[in-house]
């Protein structure tokens, strides 16, 4: 891949990275800014949750992981080189599994309960449950997020040995 090219590819990474974790972050936001007091206003975030989700935050990781298969195929770089490349793919993976299998799933679950139920699904304990379960995998998906821009930058541990 030319340099040019490169440079691109490095600034497409750079905004699809920024969607996905600015995506997250807000939608954080708005789970823990929620007083789960108010019917009204616990489903109309919950729906803004899920737009940023469906919008924001799966364009930035389906986009970033297209970018990481371009610089695995294309560049020198490959997928497994050095070990700091192979920690941020399971990082990057471990994140996407808990994002798609976890975190959306108590979050569609909580949508649905809301438009079930109505007003009473804010006793709900299942609700309830999801609600804080879906924190604290947003808590360990950000954290994971920050390590693995961590490893972007300081890229530690040497070259695979062959």
């Amino acid at each position: 891949m030319s340099a040019p090219a490169m440079k691109w590819l490095k600034i497409a990474h750079i905004v699809l990275v920024s969607l996905f974790f600015g995506g997250i972050l807000s939608s954080v936001t708005i789970n823990f800014a929620l007083g789960l007091s108010s019917y009204e206003n616990t489903l109309k975030s919950y729906k803004v949750i899920v737009l940023i989700s469906d919008g924001v935050i799966r364009t930035g990781a389906v986009g970033t992981l297209a970018v990481a298969f371009v610089y695995g195929f294309f560049t020198p770089w490959g997928f497994f080189r050095h070990r700091w490349l192979t920690v941020k793919w399971i990082l990057f993976l471990l994140q996407t599994f808990i994002g798609i299998f976890v975190v959306d799933k108590l979050m569609l679950a909580n949508l649905h309960l809301l438009e079930a139920k109505g007003p009473a699904v804010l006793e709900d304990s299942g609700f309830l449950r999801n609600h804080a379960l879906r924190n604290v995998f947003v808590f360990i998906q950000i954290v994971l997020t920050l390590i693995i821009f961590i490893i972007s930058v300081l890229k530690p541990w040497k070259k695979k040995r062959k």
